[in-house]
């Protein structure tokens, strides 16, 4: 029988537990090779470090495994195994399990979803996961459900090779009210609109210097328009699947916009 070989990563750092949990599981169903950052990078979205060099240190995880922290972004960890710091390509790149929801419109903010699309970028099928936290950063036992499930999901994927070029799944799993023996429904769901409600907030520093902070709180409920999607499975106790493609065309404006093509945008220069 072959041997997956499956990249991990993630945007809350080499040390998170979440990582930690996930990277137990998936090692009763593959090889897993762990590149994650060697601090928080969280709302990275999909930054790359192109202005300067970046390093990798040799490190040792909680179960005494070798990982390599990078001092750049998810992107940069999944950039720099794929480009030739891992000996074998992987069979499928993981990026996780974060420390609270990537859902909706604001996936792009999210430097875990951005590991994974710099997998499907890559070519190789990807699958980001986030579990809801309800306060700090959780232990490694309160990403013990959503790890389990993700290893079953990933087994099934490296087994079907069900992923088409450019595709990754974004998986979000809710609080289990049972605890995590407790299982959760299943639903398949497209992305929904805005999961945050953004505000600012604006101080004084001790100079007298203002400052501008921008954060949000995870909106409560959910409008039954969005019942199909992402936001309305969490909101009803189910983990959600969304695939998303990196192909970002609004392909229904392709042939309307295509009289723009014929229109005279400049004026032509006089004769003389």
């Amino acid at each position: 029988m072959k041997k997956w070989t499956v990249l991990l990563t993630n945007d809350d750092g080499v040390n998170a537990p979440g990582l930690m949990a996930l990277k137990l599981e998936l090692d009763k169903v593959a090889d897993v090779h762990v590149y994650a950052p060697d601090r928080n990078w969280s709302a990275a979205g999909r930054t790359m470090t192109f202005h300067k060099p970046l390093r990798v240190d040799r490190v040792r995880l909680l179960d005494g495994a070798v990982a390599y922290a990078c001092s750049g972004t998810p992107s940069d960890c999944v950039s720099l195994a794929l480009l030739g710091l891992i000996e074998h390509r992987p069979d499928l790149v993981v990026s996780g399990i974060n420390a609270g929801l990537n859902v909706g419109q604001d996936i792009t903010y999210s430097g875990t979803v951005a590991g994974a699309m710099e997998g499907a970028r890559g070519g190789v099928p990807a699958v980001a996961l986030s579990q809801d936290i309800r306060s700090g950063e959780g232990s490694q036992s309160d990403y013990a459900h959503a790890a389990y499930f993700a290893a079953r999901l990933v087994s099934r994927l490296l087994e079907q090779s069900s992923l088409p070029p450019g595709v990754l799944l974004n998986v979000n799993v809710p609080v289990s009210p049972g605890g995590s023996g407790r299982a959760l429904p299943v639903r398949v769901t497209k992305l929904g609109g805005h999961a945050y409600d953004n505000y600012l907030v604006v101080g004084k520093d001790p100079r007298g210097r203002n400052y501008y902070w921008i954060t949000g709180d995870p909106l409560t409920e959910v409008s039954r328009e969005e019942e199909d999607t992402d936001l309305g499975a969490v909101a009803n106790g189910c983990i959600s699947i969304t695939p998303v493609h990196l192909d970002m065309t609004e392909k229904s404006l392709l042939a309307p916009l295509q009289k723009l093509e014929t229109t005279a945008w400049f004026d032509e220069p006089a004769t003389p």
